[in-house]
């Protein structure tokens, strides 16, 4: 008898162990992982827009023209630039759009800007250029926080995909200006390209939604990945607009040859975007 009452006693015990023990994991997850788990697949970008400058006049659809020397607003561009831009410093020929800078009593040349027609956010960007020569010339290719009207610079933020200046050959910029890099370009690359002048080169921007990634060709040049998101760090979360310009002489671009033959000109091949 004392035996049976033990046995029941003990098959009782174990019944509550088990009880408990399935109680305590209600609330847990069990998974299996997969013997042949398949990579992930980036879903393919696809070409959203571009000017392939083919036609004999720029696209008004396109692009408008910054004019002046930025006065009243904004002298000198705001880095002391020497030029004034016209609508008249480039033109398109043979699927090329050819920016000019001239200096003929004054420096002139041309920025054009997608601003209120081609907005963009997120993608690859990229551009096709052939670099002019000579010290003093700053040509770029950029883009602005399309709010920047609402919210000034450097709050709207600043992708600069590619800069050169003619003083230092033989090398390319990138650079991100946010409001937490202000007053300093901390957050920039220095990118040795020997005889980069020489021919064209493919300029691109790789934007996701928590890094840019800058290429030259199809190599990865610099990434800027900030620890913080915020609006200080990482006001890139909105549509830019893009820009192209040649400037002359300012704080980046430094002084003009005195010995530089004019005109020199910017070639752009085209411009693309893929989303």
């Amino acid at each position: 008898m004392k035996i049976i009452f033990y046995f029941f006693g003990l098959c009782l015990l174990l019944a509550c162990q088990q009880e408990d023990e399935v109680s305590t994991g209600l609330d847990i997850e069990i998974t299996t992982p997969d013997p042949n788990p398949q990579p992930e697949v980036e879903t393919p970008l696809e070409l959203v827009w571009s000017d392939e400058f083919d036609g004999t006049e720029l696209n008004s659809d396109h692009w408008s023209f910054d004019l002046g020397d930025g006065c009243p607003n904004l002298c000198g561009w705001g880095n002391n630039e020497f030029q004034n831009y016209t609508e008249t410093n480039h033109r398109l020929e043979d699927g090329f759009l050819i920016i000019k800078a001239d200096n003929d009593d004054g420096y002139t040349s041309t920025r054009i800007l997608t601003k209120g027609k081609k907005e963009f956010q997120y993608g690859r960007i990229e551009a096709r250029l052939k670099l002019p020569t000579g010290a003093g010339l700053w040509p770029a290719f950029w883009a602005l926080g399309a709010d920047i009207d609402s919210v000034p610079w450097p709050e709207c933020g600043e992708i600069d995909i590619m800069e050169y200046v003619g003083k230092e050959p033989g090398q390319i910029f990138n650079a991100v200006h946010t409001r937490s890099s202000f007053g300093n370009t901390v957050n920039t690359k220095v990118t040795l390209a020997p005889n980069v002048e020489d021919d064209f080169h493919v300029y691109r921007l790789d934007w996701k939604k928590d890094v840019l990634e800058f290429y030259f060709d199809e190599t990865l040049v610099y990434r800027y990945v900030p620890q913080s998101l915020s609006s200080q760090h990482w006001p890139f979360n909105k549509p830019f607009f893009l820009l192209i310009n040649l400037a002359i002489g300012g704080n980046f671009g430094g002084p003009v040859d005195p010995s530089l033959v004019f005109p020199r000109e910017y070639r752009i091949d085209y411009v693309r975007v893929y989303q």
